[in-house]
C-alpha cells in the first residue's frame, strides 16, 4: 500500500464517515425510539401488545415499497440532495410521532416514516461504494454501522430519562421523547446539502493528487468489475441477490425484534424507566464491539462467508439462550452474546452485493437486498407482539425469530459452496 494511498483514504474516512454516522444514528434513534415510547404510550392510548408490534412493523411495509424507487433517485440526483430531502421528511415526521391518539393514527404514522426514511440506508452503502475502493468496504461499512449500537447506547439511557418529564408542559414523557429526539434529522437535513460531495471528481477538499488517485482507482475497479447497465429485474431474479437477501432478512430479523421489545423485556425485571434506559445499553456495548471488530477481521482475512456464519450463530443461539432462561442477570448476559453476533453480521453481509455489483446496477440491486431484508422489520415485531399477547411472555415469539437467523447461516452455506461450484453465475 502506497503512501499516497494510505493518506487519500485517511482524509476521506475522516471527511466522510464521522458525519454519516451521526446521521445514521439519528436515523435509527428515530425508528426505534417507539421501544422506549411504548414503556407509557402503549398504557396512556390502551395499545396491546400485538397492535404494538403491528404499528412498528408497518414502517417496513412503506419503507420496502418506497426503497428502490428512492435509491434510484439517489443515484440520478446525487447523494447530497437526496439524502439531505430524507433527513428533513423523516425528522418531521418522527416529531408527529407525539401526537397520535389511538391505533390507527399510530398505524399511519408509522407508515409515513417509513415512506420517508425509504432510500436512507441503502443510498448511504451506495455512496460508500463511489468513494471506497472494494478492499476497504467491510471495515468502512462497519465504521459507518456502528450508529445503530450506538444510537442505542447512548439514546437508551437519554430516552428512559424523556421519559421523566412526564406531565411538563401538559404533555407526557413519550411525546416529550418523539419532539426532542425528532430536532437533530431537520437539522442535519441542511448540513448534509451544505456538507456532502457527491463523487471524488468534485471533492475540492481532497489535493489534486489525491483526486486524482481516487478517480483513477474507482475507474479501474469499476472496469474490472460487472456493466453498471444490466437492467434491475435481472437483479431482483439473480439468486445470489435473493440469497443475500434473505440472510440479511435472518439478521434484521433478530436485529428489530431485539431492538423494538428489550426495553419492556428488561422493563419487567421491575426496573424504573431510567433504570430500564441503563440497563437496556449492555448488549449494545457489546454490539458494538462486535461490529467494529469482526468487521475489520473480515477485511484482514479478506473473508466473508466463515465471518457471516460465526457471526449469526451467535446472534441466534444467544436469542433462544436468553429467550430461555429467567435470571435476570443470565438473561443480559445472553442477549449480550446476542448483539454481539447482530451486529458483526451487518457489515459482513453489506460486503457481498458491493462487490459483485456498480453503478447503476449496485445501487438498484442494494436496494432490491435491503428492501426484502427490512421486510422481516415489518414481519418480526407483529410476530413477537401477537405470540405475547397469546402466551403472556416473549419466549416463544423470540424463540420463533431466532429461527430466521439459522435459515440465513443455511443461506450463506449455499452460496458459498454454490459459488466454489460455479453454480451461480457470476454478474455480468
Amino acid at each position: 500500500m502506497s503512501e499516497l494511498e494510505t493518506r487519500t483514504i485517511r482524509r476521506v474516512s475522516r471527511r466522510l464517515i464521522p458525519f454519516l454516522i451521526v446521521c445514521y444514528f439519528v436515523a435509527y434513534l428515530d425508528r426505534v425510539n417507539v421501544g422506549f415510547a411504548s414503556l407509557t404510550m402503549n398504557r396512556d392510548l390502551g395499545i396491546s401488545a400485538t397492535a404494538y408490534g403491528l404499528g412498528a412493523g408497518l414502517f417496513f411495509l412503506t419503507y420496502f415499497i418506497f426503497e428502490v424507487p428512492s435509491n434510484l433517485f439517489l443515484e440520478r440526483f446525487g447523494a447530497r440532495r437526496w439524502i439531505a430531502r430524507i433527513m428533513l421528511s423523516w425528522g418531521l415526521i418522527s416529531g408527529g410521532m407525539a401526537f397520535v391518539g389511538g391505533e390507527t393514527s399510530f398505524y399511519i404514522m408509522r407508515l409515513l416514516l417509513g415512506a420517508a426514511e425509504a432510500g436512507f440506508f441503502p443510498g448511504i452503502i451506495f455512496y460508500l461504494t463511489l468513494w471506497f475502493p472494494a478492499a476497504y468496504r467491510a471495515r468502512i461499512v462497519s465504521a459507518f454501522m456502528v450508529a445503530i449500537p450506538l444510537s442505542s447506547l447512548i439514546g437508551a439511557p437519554v430516552s428512559g430519562a424523556l421519559l421523566e418529564l412526564d406531565g411538563l408542559l401538559g404533555f407526557k414523557g413519550w411525546q416529550w421523547l418523539y419532539i426532542i429526539e425528532a430536532v437533530p434529522a431537520i437539522v442535519l437535513s441542511v448540513a448534509t446539502f451544505l456538507y456532502l460531495t457527491d463523487r471524488p471528481s468534485e471533492a475540492r477538499w481532497l489535493p489534486a493528487e489525491e483526486r486524482a488517485w481516487l478517480e483513477a482507482r474507482m475507474r479501474e475497479e469499476a472496469a474490472r468489475g460487472p456493466t453498471a447497465h444490466r437492467p434491475l429485474t435481472r437483479e431482483i431474479f439473480d439468486p445470489r441477490v435473493i440469497a443475500i437477501a434473505f440472510i440479511y432478512f435472518g439478521a434484521v430479523a433478530l436485529l428489530y425484534a431485539f431492538g423494538f421489545f428489550l426495553p419492556q423485556i428488561v422493563k419487567a425485571f421491575g426496573l424504573s424507566n431510567l433504570q430500564t434506559g441503563f440497563v437496556t445499553l449492555i448488549p449494545y456495548i457489546a454490539g458494538t464491539v462486535g461490529m467494529i471488530w469482526w468487521g475489520r477481521r473480515s477485511d484482514a482475512r479478506r473473508e466473508r462467508h466463515f465471518h457471516l456464519v460465526a457471526a449469526l450463530a451467535c446472534a441466534s443461539l444467544g436469542t433462544i439462550g436468553a429467550a430461555l432462561v429467567t435470571d435476570p442477570v443470565l438473561k443480559m448476559v445472553l442477549f449480550s452474546g446476542a448483539a454481539f453476533g447482530i451486529f458483526a453480521a451487518l457489515p459482513v453481509v453489506w460486503t457481498l452485493p458491493t462487490e459483485a455489483l456498480s453503478g447503476a446496477a449496485a445501487a438498484g440491486a442494494i436496494a432490491v437486498v435491503n428492501s426484502i431484508g427490512n421486510l422481516s422489520g415489518f414481519v418480526a415485531p407483529y410476530v413477537v407482539g401477537a405470540i405475547k399477547d397469546r402466551t403472556g411472555d416473549f419466549t416463544g415469539g423470540l424463540l420463533v425469530i431466532s429461527a430466521a437467523g439459522l435459515v440465513g447461516i443455511l443461506l450463506v452455506l449455499w452460496l458459498r459452496n454454490a459459488r466454489a461450484r460455479h453454480a451461480v453465475p457470476a454478474a455480468e
